[in-house]
């Protein structure tokens, strides 16, 4: 672990108060790719509204040497795995001080850690790290713009990190304020989840609006169920609007992301996978597919 900066943020005071409270700890995936900026300005500006500390996780993969054969543990198999190795840590050391110098620059306080481990080991190690941070912002997953061979990683720290993720669009840059935050409702666990974990946003927001994604049978229903939810959130100081959404002919999510499109949405907050990992993993499901086109951040949670 290398400490970068313990200054005071010269944005958290102002930020603040505007209200943006209730984060202390932020976490951002570092690849070494074109995305790491991306993810660091809107980590850094999320900290610098709530004056919260910022640690980078770089994550350097290693080979897997439990991938060898019996037959080749003296072969050549063995001598390509440590030369890859002896790459991998050459790059990771180039990487790790270009991350230094960014974060030297940081308007929050913040600090740098790298993790060096094979496949299996890694998920175990972020996750690990994940679960004493407020929030873990990443880029969406399951994109082909956006693939680094990091989705099983991501996927491990959303449903096992006990915390919410912010997820960032590929080359999306941070908008000044999230004003506009719609929450995509539904009567589950997860929904509740993902509403409790993105309180400090929601307070701070000045337009918030519950959507309720309604099929043919539950038309003029779900919208009475989202009234208890909107009182909850009006007794936390947040005034919210009800729009049951008519599904019609589309997905959840195509529903969803038109109504992103029609409010101008800055944030989405939404529960992860309603059903089982495993039928969502064979029939698609909203999750995924949100992660995969939405056009503004997401903030989910199991």
């Amino acid at each position: 672990m290398q400490d970068i900066s313990e200054r005071p943020s010269a944005l958290a005071p102002d930020r603040q108060a505007r209200g943006i409270s209730g984060f202390r700890d932020l976490m951002v995936h570092l690849d070494n790719t074109a995305e790491d900026e991306v993810r660091i300005a809107h980590a850094e500006a999320i900290a610098g509204m709530c004056g919260a500390h910022l640690t980078g996780i770089y994550t350097n993969l290693l080979p897997d040497y439990g991938m060898v054969s019996v037959g080749d543990v003296t072969g050549a198999a063995i001598s390509a795995l440590v030369e890859v190795e002896e790459q991998a840590r050459r790059e990771a050391a180039e990487a790790s001080k270009r991350f230094s110098k960014r974060f030297s620059r940081l308007s929050v306080p913040g600090e740098l850690r790298c993790i060096d481990a094979s496949p299996g080991e890694m998920v175990r190690r972020v996750v690990t790290e994940a679960r004493w941070s407020d929030l873990f912002v990443a880029s969406c997953p399951y994109r082909d713009d956006a693939a680094s061979g990091w989705d099983e990683i991501l996927e491990t720290v959303l449903f096992e990190g006990g915390h919410s993720v912010y997820f960032v669009p590929p080359g999306m840059k941070p908008r000044p304020r999230l004003t506009r935050v719609m929450i995509a409702w539904s009567d589950t666990r997860q929904s509740a989840r993902a509403v409790a974990e993105a309180l400090p946003f929601l307070r701070a927001s000045s337009d918030v609006e519950i959507v309720v994604v309604e099929s043919e049978h539950e038309a003029n229903t779900s919208g009475y169920v989202a009234t208890d939810i909107a009182a909850h959130l009006d007794r936390h100081g947040t005034k919210v609007t009800i729009r049951p959404v008519e599904q019609g002919h589309w997905s959840v999510s195509e529903a969803l992301l038109e109504q992103v499109l029609d409010r101008s949405a800055d944030l989405v907050v939404m529960g992860a996978y309603g059903h089982s990992r495993w039928r969502e993993w064979i029939m698609g499901g909203t999750t995924r597919e949100m992660l995969q086109t939405s056009t503004v951040p997401l903030l989910m949670a199991h």
